[in-house]
């Protein structure tokens, strides 16, 4: 498999989160949302995020921005069902659990699709299309469309590169259109795997009438059209977009299910958190993204705004780069993460707002296990392993941070701290996001943060995902010939009980193996007016507009 995803630089969710420490304020006009906008503010939701999309296609780049927004314009073939969230009342979420006697093995509900069968061996799945359903442009969806956007990811090689891979798509020949609106997937092995990753927001069906008329002998694919402008399926359309400005969606009236609470969408960049929190308090805003630990407090005070908090799949933590001396000990690496002051980081740095991280994927997906994490605060164990692996006199290192994300720098100095007392001596040092990005990718320092989940709720994903040798996200070149065995066989069978036995015991290899220093799950805040509802978690982190609602 092509491997041009890694080559987006991890543009990614990471990089803008908590971006709003960097760059100057908004002024705070009283025509902050312009006056059109204004005159029917109960029916226009207005957000404050810290920069506008880098790109509508999803193969072009995974920033906040764009995860934000894509589901706004597309759909997918199918989607989780949700429920009810057991400890936030008044929000949903995915109904995650697995679920054997469902086609699928999950519930999930047809979008695009109107039905799936899976075939007896498992290799593959046929799809009914939803009958009446048109683009924004106004074109029926077909089976066509889905074969052009699955081909699209074959050629474009971008974020679809990866998940024809996992969704064990082995060409375009494997994507058959069988009637105008049946379509069909063929696989070489079984894949339990398949529909989730078919509702992955990576995954979107694409109008291929438009994309095509749009296309140039340069641009077969219509990649800058669609980093512009949109061609699917989606709840709303795209009014406009001015890139360091602002983005506009209005409602489709012609959408074929349930239509948005609001009929337009303001999505503007304030890239001072500052001044978010300050619009947010003012009423000027609805939703202000990416706020920091110490703003969202502040909100408890406030009379016209809160924050919703809710457990997510984000996950902080730093990469111990294996490939540098002499992090290629396990002992050396067990020791890094017992000098992790987790708690204090929690309790004083996140504000509470979060959890200390005790597994190497979200605690809450399907198959996931904390059993054995055992790496609490102990100062006196890190010494004793660090002088079982030959280093009772401590070593020097660095650990690289991202300048753009103002809670990585206070969690830096305190693990600094902490690693003095076990005679670990680290070099702090400050990137640029670009920087930063650039150095997590490349893999050029020795330990470096990370913020990030994986979108796909499933325990072999995940950790094929990050701990896989071969995998693009392998940040810390940890290598397992064992744990890539049991990856592997979990994302090979359908057997559901011997894929959990698999990814149970490669999570036991990962944790004794420790190539990552555990920080925490920040979790998802939601700062919000409180005349917003409507709130749903997903484990993509994304915003759904259509989702919101006065309440």
């Amino acid at each position: 498999m092509a491997m041009d995803f890694r080559d987006l630089t991890m543009i990614s969710r990471r990089s803008l989160l908590k971006a709003g420490a960097v760059g100057g304020a908004t002024a705070l006009a009283p025509g902050f949302i312009g006056s059109a906008f204004a005159q029917d503010r109960a029916k226009t939701l207005v957000i404050a995020a810290p920069a506008t999309p880098l790109s509508l296609d999803v193969e072009n780049s995974l920033s906040l921005g764009t995860i934000d927004t894509v589901a706004a314009f597309y759909d997918y073939l199918i989607e989780f069902n949700k429920v009810p969230d057991p400890k936030v009342p008044g929000v949903m979420r995915e109904d995650l659990a697995p679920n054997a006697a469902l086609p699928g093995g999950y519930n999930l509900k047809g979008k695009l699709a109107e039905s799936w069968e899976f075939a007896p061996d498992g290799k593959s799945v046929r799809f009914v299309l939803r009958k009446g359903v048109v683009s924004n442009w106004g074109n029926p969806l077909t089976a066509k469309d889905v074969k052009y956007t699955f081909d699209r990811k074959f050629e474009v090689k971008g974020a679809g590169a990866f998940m024809t891979f996992v969704m064990g798509l082995p060409n375009k020949d494997a994507v058959v259109v069988e009637d105008e609106h049946v379509v069909s997937f063929h696989l070489e092995n079984p894949n339990p795997i398949l529909m989730i990753v078919c509702g992955h927001l990576a995954n979107p069906i694409f109008d291929s009438v438009k994309c095509q008329e749009m296309a140039t002998a340069d641009d077969p694919w219509a990649r800058k059209f669609l980093d512009t402008n949109v061609a699917g399926f989606g709840p709303y359309n795209l009014k406009t977009i001015v890139r360091g400005q602002q983005m506009v969606a209005t409602a489709r009236p012609d959408y074929y299910d349930e239509k948005p609470f609001f009929e337009t969408v303001v999505f503007r960049e304030v890239p001072a958190s500052a001044t978010r929190l300050q619009l947010l308090n003012g009423g000027a805003v609805d939703i202000a993204q990416a706020l920091a630990p110490t703003e969202m407090k502040s909100l408890s005070a406030s009379p016209k705004a809160e924050v919703t908090s809710i457990e997510a799949s984000q996950m902080l933590w730093i990469e111990l780069n294996t490939a540098f001396k002499p992090l290629d000990n396990p002992k050396v690496r067990q020791a890094l993460n017992f000098a992790m002051p987790k708690d204090e980081i929690v309790k004083t740095i996140l504000q509470g707002f979060g959890k200390k991280q005790t597994a190497f994927m979200p605690d809450f997906y399907p198959g996931a296990t904390s059993e054995f994490y055992g790496y609490d605060f102990d100062i006196d164990k890190a010494k004793a392993l660090l002088a079982e692996a030959g280093f009772a006199d401590g070593f020097a290192t660095t650990l690289a941070y991202n300048a753009g994300d103002p809670i990585e720098e206070p969690i830096a100095i305190m693990y600094q701290t902490a690693l003095r007392k076990i005679g670990v001596t680290i070099e702090l040092k400050k990137l640029p996001a670009g920087t930063f990005f650039d150095s997590l990718v490349k893999r050029t320092e020795p330990m470096i943060f990370n913020l990030d989940a994986p979108f796909t709720p499933d325990p072999g994903f995940s950790l094929n995902l990050y701990f896989h040798s071969a995998s693009f996200l392998d940040f810390s070149n940890y290598k397992n010939e064992k744990a890539d065995t049991l990856i592997k066989q979990s994302l090979s069978t359908l057997d559901e009980k011997a894929r959990m036995s698999a990814t149970k015991d490669a999570q036991k290899i990962i944790n004794d193996d420790a190539p990552w220093a555990l920080i925490a799950n920040p979790g998802f805040h939601l700062a919000h007016g409180k005349d917003v509802g409507g709130i749903v978690y997903y484990t993509s982190n994304r915003l759904n507009f259509q989702d919101y609602k006065r309440v």
